[in-house]
């Protein structure tokens, strides 16, 4: 496996012989010195380019990295829409386990980018075009304090979403009522990550998918989490649901309490019964 240097002077012996490319930036957990360090960190590199449209001519002006593995360029993707407003990325994975995120951005792009990532450090600047920057901080991901609205709008999904958990349990469709479970689980994610944003004056992040949610939680509550993923078969899939239930309306009273908002718990009642009341019937 190439090392860390050598990947780093990969990428920036590649921006240096290229007049197009006229700055280099890195973000992501590189860039965080906080953030834990492994093997599996990727490589997240911004190109910050003259023009776009040579490099998307010519598809193998990559191959230059190495050997890979897989790649994704998500804005040629028909599953998922395009999101970074004009940017155009390659995701790559190489051969010797490593990689490489690496974007395209135009020159005019500079001023936002840097507005929007506060976990940046320029590795190449030809120009001198990017003004000092503060040491990096991942401040950009902090949780962020939800509004009321946000707040009962993923309660109301959660409750919303419960319902369809047992209608697929009931039919005996499991890939249904674990789809939805995955689903749960998610705005439970959410309500957690909102939780410890209250205890920590929304100063810190979870992580991408509630990564980081271990060091926040509770002990017993980090288990339980763990314990509510469960979904191969049908009684766990019960239990999951009741267990994920009950987990978010203590997160989510935790949060109203603190932020002052309030909890609709009608709601939450009016759905907890009707579960109950499904599974005591023949069909449930």
């Amino acid at each position: 496996m190439r090392t860390e240097q050598e990947m780093y002077q990969l990428i920036l012996d590649t921006a240096q012989s290229d007049p197009r490319v006229r700055l280099v930036a890195l973000n992501g957990s590189r860039a965080n010195p906080q953030a834990p360090r492994d093997a599996f960190q990727d490589f997240d590199v911004v190109y910050f380019v003259t023009d776009m449209a040579p490099f998307l001519a010519d598809p193998g002006w990559i191959d230059v990295f190495g050997e890979r593995v897989i790649l994704q360029t998500p804005e040629d993707g028909v599953l998922f829409p395009p999101s970074l407003g004009g940017a155009y990325t390659y995701l790559m994975l190489f051969a010797d386990g490593n990689r490489i995120d690496l974007m395209l951005r135009t020159l005019d792009m500079l001023d936002g980018y840097l507005q929007e990532d506060t976990q940046t450090v320029i590795l190449l600047d030809k120009d001198g075009r990017c003004p000092p920057l503060p040491p990096p901080s991942d401040r950009c991901h902090w949780v962020k304090r939800p509004s009321q609205a946000e707040f009962w709008a993923c309660c109301n999904e959660f409750w919303w979403l419960s319902p369809y958990v047992l209608k697929g349990i009931c039919r005996g469709e499991i890939l249904y009522a674990a789809e939805h479970l995955h689903a749960l689980h998610g705005e439970l994610v959410r309500m957690l990550s909102w939780q410890v944003g209250c205890q920590t004056s929304f100063s810190v992040s979870t992580g991408k998918c509630g990564k980081y949610l271990e060091q926040y939680l509770p002990p017993e509550t980090w288990q339980a989490l763990l314990a509510a993923c469960r979904c191969d078969s049908y009684p766990a899939c019960r239990r999951s649901l009741f267990d994920l239930g009950r987990l978010f309306s203590q997160a989510a009273r935790a949060v109203a309490a603190a932020l002052g908002y309030p909890y609709r718990e009608e709601e939450e009642r009016r759905v907890t019964e009707y579960l109950h009341r499904l599974l005591d019937s023949p069909a449930g």
